[in-house]
């Protein structure tokens, strides 16, 4: 009863539509899976996905970052000095995409994580190294 009918000409309408179903790659076609203890990579090659290795030759990387001095480290090298730099170092941070701080679930992983999370200024869960610099998930 109260929504209103956007009208605009078949061609602009339909253009999302028609680009949507187009098969006519133009460039490179790069995959992510994005996962909260392993990530991976592919890339198209013709019409076959083609997973690449990281710099250890595995094809998948642990989702682990830290921050150690200048230094910064990704998957597997951040996660062998996990131990010793436990307040900078981040994994399973993935779930805290998209959640607000005050989130049941973000107040029970706050008890089970040697960083720290933290309020951000919008009230999203944020991560906070041990120099007190905060990242958005």
């Amino acid at each position: 009863m109260f929504a209103r009918r956007l009208r605009a000409p078949a061609s602009i309408a339909c253009a999302p539509l028609a680009r949507w179903q187009s098969t006519k790659v133009t460039g490179d076609v790069v995959g992510i899976d994005l996962g909260t203890t392993y990530s991976c990579v592919a890339v198209m090659e013709g019409d076959r996905p083609r997973v690449l290795e990281n710099a250890e030759g595995m094809r998948t990387t642990p989702s682990v970052v830290a921050f150690k001095g200048q230094e910064k480290l990704v998957g597997l090298a951040a996660k062998r000095q996990a131990i010793t730099n436990p307040q900078s170092t981040f994994y399973a941070v993935k779930r805290l995409i998209g959640r607000r701080f005050d989130d049941e679930h973000i107040q029970r992983d706050i008890k089970n994580v040697p960083y720290k999370i933290v309020r951000s200024n919008n009230g999203d869960a944020w991560v906070q190294d041990g120099n007190g610099k905060q990242y958005s998930p």
